[in-house]
C-alpha cells in the first residue's frame, strides 16, 4: 500500500507539473484498486478521486491546471511537430502566452489535415509503437500513432473504468464485437478486462446469427458465469443483432448478458429499448475516439454527455465559422488532448466532426461540475447534417418493425432548401408506415420536405456506410438451415 501511495503522489505531481507520466505508477494504482475490490467487494467513496473518475475539483485549481496544460501541450506541439511549428511561426503565436481566453488564436485542426499527413503531427521526441486506424466509415481512415507509454497509460485508465464504471469482476466474461482491424480499442479492451480478472472473447463483426449462438452458448468455465455476461458493440452491429434475435425467435432468457456497451455510433432510443427487450440487459453508451484518447464523455442520469477536463480541453464550435456555439444550438466537438497523457500524435483544437447541442442553463445533475453537452447527434457533412441530425432520423425510424436494421437512409436537399428523407423499408406499398413516419417527423419538429420509401436498396440514393458493414467472414457455418441454438425454439 505504501508503494501505491508513492505512485499516487508521483502521478499527481506529473499532472500538476505537466511532466511525463510513469505508466507503472498508473498501473500500480489500477492493480491496487483491483485487489481492494477483491477484498472488500465494492469501491469506497474515495474511488471518485481515482484518475478518470470525474471527482470534483476546486474551480480555481481546475482553471490553473487547464492553463498550464494548454501551454504545455501547445509548447510540445510547436517544438516537436512539423505541422504546429509551421502554423505557430506563420501566425506569430507564442505558446507560453496562451490560456482559455486566448486559445481561439490557435487555428482549428481539420480532420483532413491529420488524414493527409499523419507524420506531420507525430512528435520528434516520441517513440512511436502502434499505428491506430479509425474504421473509415466517414472517409479515409485516420492514422494516429501511440507510444508504448501512452498504451500502458490508456490501459491502466481503462482498467480503473472497467472495474468502477462497468462493474467488471472476475466472474464476468466480455464479448467484444468490434471490427478486428480496430487495433487500439481491441488491445485496450482485452488488457483492461483481463487485468480486472474477467475473461475476454473476441467476436469481431461476424454474421449476427453466429454471434447470437456464441452469446447463448454455455461457457462451462470454472469460476465464471454460465454464459457471456457483457457485450461491447457498435450501434449498427447491435441493431443487426436485434433484428436477428427478433426474427429468429430468440428470447432474453436464452442469454446471460448483464450489460451491453455501445460506442462509435449514434445509439437511438428505440434501438436501446429493442435491445434491452431482446437481450434482457441494460444498454449504455459513452463517447471515446481514437484521436483524442484518453479523453471522453460519459452520460449522466439525465442524458447529458459530460466530458472530462482531466485529460483534455473541450470546445463546442460552429462547424462553418468556428465561433463558440450558443446554448441550444448544434455545434461540433473540438478537442485538445493534453500532454503528458499524449506524447506521440499531438493535436490542438482537433475538429472531431461529431455534432452535439449545448444545453440551455445549468445541467443540474450528479456531474454538473463537468462540462455538459447533449449526446452525440451525428457527424458533420454539411448544413443538412446539422438541421436533420442522424440521431433525430434514427429515433424516428428504428422503432418501426417494417424498417430493416441497420436502418438505411439518405437525406437529399430540395431546390428550395428543404430536406427529403429517403428510407429503405421491407416492402411497398407501405401507406400506413409512411403516414406514421410523417406524423412522427412532424411531432419531433424535423424540417423535412417529405419522406420517400424504397424497397430496393439499389434504387436508394447512396447512403453512408455503417460499422456493421465491416463484416468479418469465417469458415464456420452459423447453423444448418432451419435450426437455431436458443432454448426458445
Amino acid at each position: 500500500m505504501f508503494g501505491t501511495a508513492v505512485s499516487q503522489l508521483r502521478y499527481g505531481a506529473s499532472i500538476l507539473l505537466n511532466r511525463r507520466i510513469r505508466p507503472q505508477d498508473l498501473g500500480r494504482i489500477a492493480d491496487d484498486m483491483v485487489r481492494t475490490l477483491a477484498e472488500f467487494g465494492e469501491p469506497g467513496a474515495d474511488s471518485a478521486l481515482l484518475p478518470g473518475q470525474a471527482g470534483q475539483v476546486d474551480p480555481e485549481v481546475r482553471r490553473t491546471v487547464t492553463r498550464r496544460s494548454l501551454r504545455a501541450t501547445a509548447r510540445a506541439a510547436v517544438r516537436h511537430t512539423a505541422y504546429y511549428r509551421r502554423t505557430f511561426d506563420d501566425l506569430g503565436i507564442d505558446p507560453d502566452t496562451l490560456d482559455t481566453e486566448t486559445w481561439s488564436r490557435v487555428p482549428v485542426t481539420p480532420k483532413a489535415a491529420l488524414r493527409g499527413l499523419p507524420a506531420a503531427f507525430v512528435s520528434a521526441a516520441a517513440e512511436p509503437a502502434l499505428m491506430a486506424l479509425t474504421t473509415g466509415t466517414s472517409g479515409t481512415p485516420t492514422a494516429v500513432w501511440y507510444s508504448r507509454a501512452e498504451l500502458e497509460t490508456t490501459i491502466a485508465l481503462s482498467t480503473i473504468s472497467a472495474a468502477l464504471t462497468l462493474g467488471l469482476r472476475p466472474q464476468h466474461t466480455v464479448a467484444y464485437a468490434g471490427c478486428s482491424r480496430a487495433t487500439l480499442p481491441l488491445v485496450v479492451a482485452e488488457e483492461s478486462t483481463t487485468r480486472v480478472g474477467a475473461s475476454f472473447v473476441q467476436f469481431g463483426t461476424i454474421d449476427p446469427a453466429l454471434a447470437l449462438d456464441r452469446l447463448a452458448a454455455p461457457l462451462g468455465l470454472p469460476g465464471k458465469a454460465p454464459q457471456i455476461t457483457h457485450l461491447t458493440a457498435s450501434a449498427s452491429y447491435l441493431s443487426a443483432l436485434v433484428q436477428e434475435a427478433e426474427q429468429g425467435g430468440w428470447r432474453s432468457a436464452d442469454f446471460g448478458l448483464e450489460s451491453i456497451g455501445v460506442g462509435g455510433e449514434v445509439l437511438s432510443t428505440p434501438l436501446r429499448e429493442r435491445a434491452e427487450a431482446a437481450f434482457g440487459a441494460p444498454v449504455s453508451t459513452s463517447y471515446l475516439m481514437t484521436e483524442t484518447l484518453p479523453s471522453g464523455g460519459t452520460p449522466c442520469s439525465q442524458g447529458h454527455l459530460h466530458h472530462t477536463t482531466e485529460f483534455g480541453h473541450l470546445e463546442v464550435l460552429d462547424p462553418q465559422t468556428w465561433e463558440p456555439t450558443a446554448p441550444g444550438e448544434v455545434g461540433m466537438l473540438v478537442h485538445t488532448p493534453f500532454v503528458p497523457y499524449r506524447e506521440c500524435t499531438l493535436l490542438l483544437r482537433y475538429a472531431t466532426g461529431d455534432l452535439v447541442r449545448l444545453p440551455v442553463g445549468e445541467a443540474g445533475c450528479e456531474w454538473a461540475h463537468l462540462p455538459a453537452t447533449s449526446a452525440v447527434l451525428g457527424r458533420w457533412s454539411g448544413p443538412l447534417s446539422a438541421s436533420v441530425p442522424t440521431r433525430d432520423v434514427l429515433d424516428l425510424v428504428e422503432g418501426e418493425p417494417d424498417v430493416p436494421l441497420p436502418a438505411r437512409y439518405t437525406l437529399t436537399e430540395e431546390p428550395d432548401g428543404g430536406a427529403l428523407l429517403h428510407l429503405l423499408v421491407r416492402a411497398l406499398p407501405a401507406a400506413t408506415l409512411h403516414r406514421r413516419l410523417e406524423q412522427g417527423a412532424s411531432a419531433a419538429g424535423l424540417p423535412l420536405a417529405g419522406i420517400v420509401l424504397h424497397d430496393d436498396r439499389s434504387k436508394l440514393p447512396p447512403s453512408s456506410p455503417v460499422r456493421a458493414d465491416l463484416r468479418e467472414h469465417t469458415f464456420e457455418s452459423a447453423r444448418p438451415v432451419g435450426v437455431r441454438a436458443g432454448s426458445g425454439a
